[in-house]
């Protein structure tokens, strides 16, 4: 059954309640990968891309959340995490004919098991979403056209070879925005849910500003 939240969100923005369940559990699984220390959950393994793009301010707001806050935090009717996906040349070649064979040929980059777990979700996430439409793509995932077509281009099976190379460009969404991430991490840790509303509809500001671009 479809908590009250997640149907609110569907209705205020035209989407399936079930994709946005989907969002908020990959937004989970990102900020408990994001909330780790220095060197992340593998000591010596991704040390410099432990903390996904943030801030170590941001960071180490994160890490003291608990489950429950991060799941309320990660309850937003958008993805908190990206792959380049305003990036449709990036896509264009790595989902192309040619890209398909460059990425059986590419080298992988170590990274943690949970990270790798996590981009193989995310990729097969954002090729759901961008079968369900274009704006479901750009809404969720922030997806240029270009990436949306790129995506609806490829095939089920092309997809799972890519998580290794495209792991390394895992970031926090709006990572150049350290006013939105602290505020959002600030706002879980306190028992007042309509702060953190708020914060999560400023994140829906940055989405719409970022469709104008």
């Amino acid at each position: 059954m479809q908590d009250a939240r997640s149907m609110g969100w569907a209705r205020a923005n035209h989407l399936p309640a079930e994709m946005l369940d989907s969002v908020h559990g990959l937004n989970k699984r990102f900020l408990d990968l994001a909330a780790v220390g220095e060197g992340g959950p593998s000591p010596g393994v991704w040390r410099s891309e432990a903390r996904l793009g943030l801030t170590a301010d941001v960071s180490a707001q994160l890490l003291p959340l608990s489950a429950a806050q991060k799941a309320a935090a990660a309850d937003c009717p958008y993805a908190l995490f990206d792959l380049r996906f305003r990036d449709d040349a990036h896509w264009r070649t790595r989902l192309g004919d040619e890209g398909r064979w460059n990425v059986a040929e590419d080298e992988p980059v170590p990274v943690p098991r949970e990270t790798f777990a996590f981009v193989s979700l995310a990729i097969f996430f954002a090729w759901h979403v961008a079968t369900a439409g274009r704006l479901a793509s750009e809404w969720l995932l922030g997806m240029t056209d270009g990436t949306v077509a790129a995506f609806r281009a490829a095939t089920i099976d092309s997809l799972p070879a890519l998580a290794a190379t495209e792991a390394v460009h895992l970031t926090a969404r709006w990572s150049t925005c350290p006013a939105y991430w602290g505020a959002l991490a600030g706002a879980a840790a306190r028992p007042n849910p309509a702060g953190l509303r708020k914060v999560q509809l400023y994140g829906l500001q940055l989405v719409a500003a970022a469709r104008l671009t």
